[in-house]
């Protein structure tokens, strides 16, 4: 199994940008990763994913362009960098972890989750 925490999130002013981080304990590398977010009386939502190894990686539209997705397994680390955020980027971030071979953009796939860390852009 494995155990993951964020952090990077914060206030940023509309067109900045944040880079978060999702540090992982276990067997990182055994698991392809992705990226969810959730606003306030909204449903959780597919944000990015990663495979096992680095080298596939599938944006959202509504971020494509904007935001991407990396992973460091000699440091156990996944990464978000968001890049032009909007109004509508405000939500809380969680990183997620599936079995290697199974991330896809639906969140029953992933088996770990996070705690989230809070984004928030002020227009």
């Amino acid at each position: 199994q494995v155990q993951l925490v964020e952090s990077g999130g914060g206030l940023v002013q509309a067109g900045g940008s944040l880079r978060l981080s999702c540090a992982a304990s276990g067997r990182f590398i055994l698991y392809d990763m992705g990226w969810f977010r959730q606003a306030p009386g909204k449903e959780r939502e597919f944000v990015a994913k990663i495979d096992w190894r680095g080298s596939s990686t599938y944006h959202a539209d509504n971020v494509k362009g904007r935001f991407t997705i990396s992973r460091d397994n000699g440091k156990n680390t996944l990464y978000l960098q968001m890049n032009s955020l909007k109004f509508e980027d405000t939500a809380n971030y969680y990183c997620a972890a599936a079995a290697a071979g199974r991330g896809s953009t639906v969140l029953t796939s992933y088996d770990y989750w996070g705690q989230g860390t809070q984004v928030t852009v002020s227009s």
